[in-house]
């Protein structure tokens, strides 16, 4: 195990060639985040999973992170609004319990599948807009389709009105952008925060059938207790990021993987493989969000032959542990969609933190994507996969577009 921190690229030039350079340390190794603040990275699946569980390990730093306690985490770190926010995504314990028991009502499955007919529409408009351009056009199918699929997806789940529609959607572009500055960062949050209290606001005076709406509503069965406004509105800002992210990555990454392994879609097509079989080994393949800032040791936590020592943070590399070989085997690094381990990754995490939106983004995938390859069976890249750029950003991970060319021209 290396006893210098990695220091990790920040704009995620090579998130798996890095993850594989973490992992080559040990399972547990020292990196290094923007502004020197260290963590523990883990890419064994099997210790971040025990990990994830462990009532040992929190979320919240101002109970358990010795550097942020002690003032060393200040408003020039950029990453501050990924610690600092006091909603379920921070929260630890009985407190955490408490927010999930709240929330948890707004992601029922009744809410997520009456989704389904709502997002056929959206699909469907969108290749309308894509079959509607100039033949022989260059389309980037990240800003036209990977792109306002979840977006207006999560718009209406919230029930987000037109008026904050445009500068909401410019906040979630804003939340994982990498290369903004701490200043930039933080007025990007409290801009965000503003836009979601107005939500908030509307809805209060405008109840619907939104998440919005249920967890304004919401009530603690035992003590009739409710999301305090702080909570309410931080919540729904995790909602709205989480929601929307993770999904534009997941159609992006699965459109390339297919795209750059015509055999396999090609297998899909056949019916010798499931769309389902895509999404599952996408997320594993390349996870939507490659690392998770941050959680921390409540106290001394022996683990695989090594100690994280209390008060430390530790660092969810979600990429790294979804290619786990002692997992995949020596093909971890290969897009298989007929692995008979492709479901065995951590995209949406694990334990009590785990996506409550997983459902919908396996939803949203599994009709957006047969439906754009059955409009479009001659879909191809218009430049080489080689060429196509990253996003900036070694938490979300995806690329910046995604021009291809439709067919048919």
């Amino acid at each position: 195990m290396s006893l210098s921190p990695i220091v990790l690229d920040v704009t995620g030039t090579d998130i798996q060639g890095e993850s594989a350079r973490i992992r080559e340390q040990g399972p547990i190794t020292l990196v290094e985040l923007p502004g020197g603040v260290t963590a523990w990275s883990v890419t064994d699946q099997a210790v971040l999973k025990t990990l994830l569980a462990d009532a040992r390990v929190s979320k919240d730093p101002r109970q358990h992170w010795s550097a942020f306690i002690d003032g060393e985490i200040t408003e020039a770190w950029p990453l501050l609004p990924w610690v600092a926010v006091e909603n379920m995504f921070t929260a630890y314990g009985a407190d955490h319990r408490r927010l999930r028991k709240l929330v948890s009502p707004a992601f029922t499955h009744r809410r997520t599948t009456a989704m389904r007919e709502r997002i056929e529409v959206i699909v469907t408009e969108l290749l309308d807009e894509l079959a509607a351009l100039p033949a022989g056009s260059v389309a980037d199918l990240r800003s036209l389709y990977a792109y306002p699929v979840p977006i207006r997806v999560i718009s209406g789940l919230m029930g987000v009105p037109e008026h904050l529609d445009a500068a909401i959607h410019k906040c979630v572009d804003g939340f994982f952008d990498g290369s903004l500055t701490a200043e930039e960062s933080m007025a990007n949050f409290l801009e965000m925060y503003e836009r979601v209290g107005e939500l908030v606001a509307y809805r209060r005076d405008n109840p619907g059938d939104d998440i919005t709406s249920a967890m304004i509503a919401a009530r603690d069965d035992e003590d009739g207790s409710q999301l305090a406004d702080k909570e309410l509105v931080e919540t729904l800002m995790l909602v709205i990021n989480a929601g929307h992210e993770t999904t534009v990555n997941l159609l992006d990454q699965a459109i390339v993987a297919l795209l750059t392994h015509p055999e396999q879609l090609a297998a899909v097509v056949a019916e010798q493989a499931s769309w389902n079989d895509v999404i599952e080994e996408t997320l594993r393949y390349q996870s939507p969000v490659a690392h998770l800032p941050l959680r921390y040791a409540v106290e001394d936590i022996e683990i695989d032959g090594f100690t994280i020592p209390k008060g430390e943070a530790i660092l969810a590399s979600y990429a790294g542990a979804s290619r786990d070989p002692r997992v995949h085997g020596a093909t971890a690094d290969s897009f298989d969609v007929l692995r008979d381990t492709k479901e065995q990754h951590v995209a949406f995490g694990h334990g009590a933190h785990h996506c409550l939106g997983a459902p919908l983004a396996r939803l949203e995938a599994a009709i957006a994507l047969p439906a754009l390859f059955e409009r479009f069976p001659n879909l191809r890249l218009a430049t080489d996969a080689t060429e196509l750029t990253p996003l900036g950003s070694f938490i979300s991970n995806g690329h910046t577009s995604l021009p291809v060319r439709l067919g048919g021209e």
